[in-house]
């Protein structure tokens, strides 16, 4: 079922909810570098640099770090909701790079979620990882997801953090809360092995698009990702092309902007009329959104720290 050229979604004002933090990344050669990071505020980021309106509900402080934060986000234009800039401190991400570019994280960071005005404005709202699950924010964090439902549609990135998330049977209960309340849900394989240790992809992937999410998206790293429609069960596979990889961090965040930007672009997302549409799609209808998502992620990587691709980038201008 084509989407409708017509929707609404493309336009739709974005709410994205979040840790926006530093990363203060160590390299291999022991180098060490600062860049504003955060994975909610990536995602936000990415939707920015790819032309939608956007606004994100952080919690960061008014030092040195959370004045660097805003001043980044306001020039990526991206909003900071009011009260975003209330936290006692603002949180460090202290990622290490082995020499393949991969990041291990050790964090120090606090997390709540101030009251976010005029939520019904949105047509769609992201969070994820640490934000859905850290308290005292994380009740916070789906409690909002519950209200913007009746106006909203909702995407969702588990992106586990082992360290801070502690026993994965509590954390997969927060999860799965999440899972049951988004409409889209992107997950990694390496997340699905942490939460459901025992089970396949595919028995977890069907399981959470009978528990609410209409779509399931899985990456697999340079394997490239899958898609999975709950109302059809059809999935779609979509390959990385070689890529020489500087970096790993953020490359799931830029996935993450891409699937959303590129659902809203085909009114698949924003608003309640997108939502039936989306649970109306056939596999055909989200490959666009897909396929953006793998490329806005694979120019993530060629470049150092949390790059987001724009439009101009990803038709190769």
């Amino acid at each position: 079922m084509p989407a409708s050229s017509s929707a609404a979604g493309p336009r739709a004002r974005t709410l994205v909810i979040g840790e926006a933090l530093i990363d203060a990344v160590t390299r291999a050669t022991g180098a060490g570098e600062e860049h504003v990071g955060g994975s909610p505020a990536n995602v936000a980021i990415g939707l920015a640099a790819l032309e939608h309106p956007v606004s994100l509900a952080t919690w960061i402080a008014t030092d040195d770090h959370g004045n660097r934060i805003a001043d980044h986000c306001r020039e990526r234009n991206v909003d900071l909701t009011p009260g975003s800039q209330g936290a006692p401190f603002t949180s460090v991400a202290h990622a290490t790079l082995d020499e393949q570019g991969a990041a291990t994280y050790r964090f120090d960071l606090e997390w709540q979620l101030p009251a976010v005005p005029g939520l019904p404005d949105y047509g769609h709202v992201h969070t994820g990882s640490i934000a859905a699950v850290l308290e005292p924010g994380g009740s916070a964090v789906r409690d909002t997801l519950r209200v913007a439902r009746s106006t909203a549609t909702i995407s969702y990135d588990p992106n586990a953090r082992p360290t801070l998330m502690g026993d994965p049977v509590h954390a997969r209960s927060l999860i799965e809360e999440c899972v049951a309340l988004a409409d889209v849900v992107k997950v990694s394989d390496e997340d699905i092995a942490w939460l459901r240790p025992d089970e396949s992809v595919a028995d977890v992937v069907a399981d959470w698009c009978a528990q609410g999410a209409a779509l399931v998206v899985v990456t697999r790293g340079g394997q490239g990702a899958t898609a999975t429609l709950s109302r059809t069960g059809e999935t779609h596979t979509t390959s990385v092309p070689p890529v020489t990889v500087v970096d790993t961090v953020g490359a799931g965040d830029s996935f993450m902007a891409g699937l959303v930007s590129g659902l809203l672009d085909a009114g698949l997302a924003g608003g309640p009329e997108a939502r039936n549409r989306l649970r109306r799609a056939d596999i055909g209808d989200v490959v666009p959104a897909l396929e953006r998502a793998v490329a806005t992620s694979r120019l993530t990587v060629a470049h150092p720290g949390a790059h987001a691709p724009t439009r101009t980038d990803l038709s190769g201008g």
